[in-house]
């Protein structure tokens, strides 16, 4: 198989994982996970200081962290949480079009190692340490040629299911009409409305998907 053909093996694979209603109530934690760790990292990046990440069972998460609590630091933070699956599932898709899938795996592996010192609810341990679990078991006991179906896999489904999860904030934010979300955090801290960043999540979402697809085709 061409990496062409495990390339479009693994987006319907993804596409799978998404669109089965009783498979995505799994697998979207794999999305919060991602979410918290984008919050996470920009947070550490911009100086702020961590405090903790919880995943919940519902899927929703949270990420504290302390610092100022307005200016550019907190801003980024905030945005980070909706773009870092796409973020991620680009930089995966890059990787392994240039053969460095290896790269992608160790990256993905020490991720998850550093975020059990943050994660400070059970739930959120036992998501975090089943996924570093599945990452090593790939890494030293799969064969190699499944590794870059396994990571393409893995980077479809964080692209197609970012822009998912930003239309879906969207329907949520008009039946709950909760002030809570990362576009109300946004709305707070800029002159914009939260609607306008809730299509900013959207639309850079999407494009990275379009981003990935031009990459491969």
């Amino acid at each position: 198989m061409t990496i062409l053909d495990t390339t479009w093996a693994a987006a319907a694979t993804a596409v799978v994982l998404i669109a089965v209603p009783p498979i995505w109530s799994v697998t979207r934690h794999l999305v919060t996970l991602v979410h918290e760790a984008g919050h996470a990292l920009v947070a550490v990046l911009t100086g702020r200081r961590l405090n903790g990440i919880r995943l919940h069972s519902d899927t929703s998460g949270l990420t504290v962290s302390s610092g100022k609590p307005r200016g550019p630091g907190m801003i980024a933070t905030a945005a980070a949480g909706y773009l870092a699956p796409a973020a991620l599932g680009l930089g995966v898709v890059a990787l392994v079009d240039a053969g460095r899938t290896a790269w992608a795996l160790y990256l993905a592996l020490g991720t998850l190692a550093a975020m059990l010192v943050f994660i400070r609810n059970w739930f959120g341990l036992v998501v975090v340490v089943l996924s570093g679990a599945a990452v090593a078991a790939l890494i030293w006991r799969a064969p190699e040629r499944f590794h870059d179906f396994a990571a393409l896999t893995f980077a479809w489904f964080l692209l197609i299911a970012a822009p998912r999860t930003s239309i879906d904030l969207w329907a949520h934010r008009r039946r709950v009409r909760t002030r809570t979300t990362d576009a109300d955090v946004m709305a707070r801290l800029t002159v914009l409305p939260a609607a306008v960043w809730n299509a900013f999540f959207v639309l850079v979402t999407a494009g990275a998907l379009g981003a990935a697809v031009w990459l491969v085709g």
